[in-house]
């Protein structure tokens, strides 16, 4: 059982950055590939990048792609998404989740948090 909790989001002008992070639980955090989605008012869910339990292998979505840095800690169980040169559009509650194989899409997953707000004013 993973228990995974995100801390970091707020409100920012368009053009400005948000680091959030993502502690996780456990004993075996390393052993686990991690996700962060969105999911916007209205919207279904979305990808926006992973990493692989060894820390460096990443993949990210093209929208966020050169703006958003996923990156890992697993001395202290915990993942980072930080985002850089904010837009509106990147506006939505941004989750992480935990699987043994990383992919991107969000059934994949099978552990979730509760999920962090992420404003983008403009």
């Amino acid at each position: 059982q993973v228990q995974l909790v995100e801390s970091g989001g707020g409100l920012v002008q368009a053009g400005g950055s948000l680091r959030l992070s993502c502690t996780a639980s456990g004993r075996t955090f390393s052993s686990y590939a991690m996700g962060w989605f969105r999911q916007a008012p209205g919207k279904e869910r979305e990808f926006v990048g992973r990493i692989s339990w060894i820390p460096g292998s990443t993949s990210y979505a093209d929208s966020v792609k050169g703006r958003f840095t996923i990156s890992r800690d697993n001395a202290k169980n915990t993942v980072y998404l930080q985002m850089n040169s904010l837009k509106p559009e990147d506006t939505a509650v941004y989750y992480c989740a935990a699987t043994r194989v990383g992919t991107d899409s969000p059934s994949s997953y099978y552990y979730w948090g509760q999920g962090t707000q992420v404003t983008v004013s403009s």
